[in-house]
């Protein structure tokens, strides 16, 4: 007998969201000409469900709404449902985010809109519960109150939904002024973030709490440029005290989405990859200005949750994973009871753990109350007086209970991973591991990082198009992909953030093993992208290419990503590749970009604050001239390891690394921007480093210890 026929079209998406969705009586249809045309054909208004796999309240929306037979008939016989992944399509979501804000003055997810068959917003909200509560108009009340509202004042509706429209294309307009992007810019961003710092406990704002990797990253480059006393408190309050918080994995390392209280104790449990890798990235940078050891145990413990959680052996990092396995629990694999907690250890152990990680009958969370949280509110030296021993025998005590409790987890039924292999965030990843190899020696990361970029570039890169956006399974499966060369498709090559993570990710391979290859790929994709994403008469990028094919419904206004939410802001990546091509490269043309760009967003950056800091790292990399160090010698030589390590982890803001095999250094082989000065270096067979600050090059050195002193001064 023939499985029975899924009641939606969703069955065969390529989203794992829409895909979960493929039971429910809800006629649902992907985001396509298809849907619009049929609501045209048939006059009904759309509406428009935005979630990911990993929203809580997407799946309880789904359970309560969208299964319910009830409601599943009014939409169906009212309406033209679409249902689009966030994820998957964030050009759209950002658009109808923008909408329903302007509407109602909330956003999120999961996003509900109510659309003209055009597909131009007239109504919207986040969650709507079936029926009235919490203070919300429940869902089948909602629909039923449109669907004759349209029906009676349909003339009324579509008026106002033009005038929504308009005024939407006009809210980013952003247009050059003759001041342009200059220093004091930057350190007004500066003195913005200082302002929303928490100094007790960390973070920036009040609950609810997200990290701000790009805001660290900031204050730490302005910190070893300017050396300004307050810059450590600021970082390493914030690091310390979420690394130590239930924000953090502390059995499978990590980090959470968010925190719903301002101490970062209650996480939102979703974990996501560009928050792991930027949260990385800020510990790596932060062990290797401070030498805190506890950085270092941080960064070590993220990178086995993305090695062991989302990584694919041949390559590529998945998107998330989910903070829940059903909807009747709430964090529950992360979280533990006493008893739990009893029969994973010895009683000693126990002991221990409860005290280290606060664990007690009553926990925090709601759902439950005998679940706790796990985190760290006081020093080892306390837990170790309390439990009568040493803190030198406290330490394997952990540590034991630790692997213990971790294997007793990954029993449990575990949360579902989203396998998708996004190209921005897989750039993003890739840089970051790279820089895991540059800061710690690793590597096993590094060679991950080059595997997936290769990976990439071998089946998600379209010289003409640039990047696709999603790299996705061919075929579906309960589990992770086994062989991702061979059974992945690619989707949308129309997405700035791809093209610029991406552009970087290159350059930083380059940096890494010195070969052309990564290079030559990195100026074609840029070259792509200026010329399918770049506003030439304004400056700045479009957050979806010009000729590009992807519908966004009536909402195609014109959009440049700027903000840092709730990764980097596209265009000021862009100017960081294009800075970095423009020296390498001897591209007057990538630097006209770059300051095009940076003066396009000059007059508002101020405004955003916190949500400018990668415009202002931009801004400041465009604006002081760059430390570039050059190892020359061959790399199986242990003095040229030397001299690579001691150059990649010295603290230096705008620094890049370089290193070349002595037989690469002609004109041939070096990028124009090198071809003129690396082929003139003494080398006379001895591993050597020179270092140029701007124009100025300073005379090679052949040791570790002479190139750490050079820097200090230069």
């Amino acid at each position: 007998m023939s499985d029975p026929k899924p009641p939606n079209e969703l069955a065969e998406s390529s989203s794992a969201y829409l895909r979960s969705a493929a039971h429910q009586p809800v006629h649902w249809h992907e985001w396509g000409d298809a849907a619009f045309a049929k609501a045209a054909q048939q006059d009904k208004p759309i509406l428009l469900d935005i979630g990911a796999v990993w929203c809580h309240w997407c799946h309880v929306m789904d359970r309560e709404s969208y299964e319910n037979g009830e409601i599943a008939r009014i939409i169906n016989e009212s309406y033209v449902p679409v249902k689009v992944d966030r994820d998957e399509r964030p050009d759209i979501d950002a658009r109808y985010q923008m909408a329903v804000s302007a509407l109602t003055g909330q956003g999120g997810w999961p996003l509900t809109a109510f659309l003209t068959p055009q597909g131009k917003p007239f109504y919207g909200g986040t969650y709507f519960p079936p029926d009235d509560r919490f203070g919300r108009p429940g869902m089948k009340r909602v629909l039923e109150s449109i669907a004759q509202n349209y029906k009676a004042h349909r003339a009324d509706i579509f008026s106002s939904a033009d005038q929504i429209t308009d005024a939407l294309h006009g809210v980013e307009k952003m247009r050059r002024e003759d001041a342009g992007a200059g220093r004091e810019l930057v350190d007004a961003i500066i003195a913005s973030i200082r302002q929303m710092f928490d100094a007790q406990h960390g973070g920036f704002g009040t609950a609810p709490k997200f990290p701000h990797p790009s805001a660290l990253d900031l204050l730490l480059d302005a910190y070893l440029e300017t050396g300004q006393s307050w810059i450590p408190q600021v970082v390493n309050t914030t690091l310390e005290h979420m690394g130590r918080g239930g924000v953090y994995d502390q059995i499978g390392g990590g980090f959470h989405r968010y925190s719903v209280d301002e101490r970062w104790i209650v996480p939102h449990f979703e974990k996501m990859s560009y928050d792991n890798a930027g949260l990385l990235g800020n510990y790596l940078r932060a062990f290797q200005v401070t030498g805190n050891e506890f950085f270092r145990e941080i960064a070590l413990g993220i990178l086995s949750f993305i090695e062991t959680v989302l990584s694919n052996s041949e390559g590529g990092f998945y998107s998330s994973q989910d903070a829940d396995v059903s909807l009747d629990d709430d964090g529950d694999y992360f979280t533990w009871t006493v008893d739990e907690v009893r029969a994973a250890l010895d009683e000693r152990e126990a002991a221990v753990v409860a005290q280290f990680y606060h664990v007690d009958i009553a926990g925090e969370m709601h759902h439950n109350p005998a679940k706790n949280v796990l985190f760290i509110d006081q020093p080892l030296e306390a837990i170790a007086a309390r439990v009568r021993l040493s803190p030198e025998e406290v330490a394997p005590i952990l540590a034991t209970a630790k692997r213990k409790m971790l294997a007793a987890r990954m029993k449990r039924p575990t949360p579902y991973v989203d396998t998708t292999l996004y190209a921005s965030w897989n750039g993003m990843m890739i840089s970051v591991l790279l820089e895991a190899y540059k800061v710690l020696g690793l590597n096993s990361s590094r060679d991950l990082a080059l595997r997936t970029l290769d990976l990439l570039m071998e089946r998600a890169y379209d010289p003409a198009r640039g990047m696709g956006h999603a790299l996705v399974r061919a075929t579906r499966s309960d589990g992770p992909p086994q062989s991702p060369r061979n059974d992945f498709r690619v989707s949308n090559f129309d997405l700035l953030d791809d093209q610029v993570f991406m552009t970087g990710a290159l350059l930083d391979a380059y940096e890494v093993t010195g070969k052309r290859d990564y290079y030559d790929r990195a100026v074609q994709l840029m070259d792509t992208t200026v010329k399918r994403f770049m506003d030439r008469e304004h400056g700045g990028f479009f957050d979806t290419a010009k000729d590009g094919a992807e519908r966004q419904g009536a909402l195609t206004m014109e959009r440049k990503a700027f903000q840092d939410s709730p990764t980097p802001a596209a265009n000021a990546q862009a100017v960081l590749v294009l800075d970095r091509l423009a020296r390498l490269a001897g591209r007057e043309d990538f630097g006209a970009a770059a300051q095009a760009t940076l003066d396009l967003f000059a007059p508002k950056a101020h405004q955003y604050g916190l949500f400018a800091a990668t415009y202002a790292l931009a801004l400041i990399n465009h604006l002081r001239p760059p430390i570039e160090i050059v190892v020359v010698g061959p790399r199986d030589d242990e003095r040229t390891r030397q001299l690579l390590a001691a150059a990649h982890q010295a603290p230096r803001a705008g620094k890049h690394v370089l290193c070349f095999e002595p037989a690469t250094l002609t004109a041939r082989d070096l990028p124009a921007g090198l071809s003129a000065t690396l082929p003139q270096l003494p080398y006379e067979g001895k591993p050597l480093a020179s270092a140029c600050v701007g124009a100025t090059c300073h005379p090679p050195v052949e040791t570790a210890e002479a190139l750490n002193e050079l820097l200090q001064r230069a």
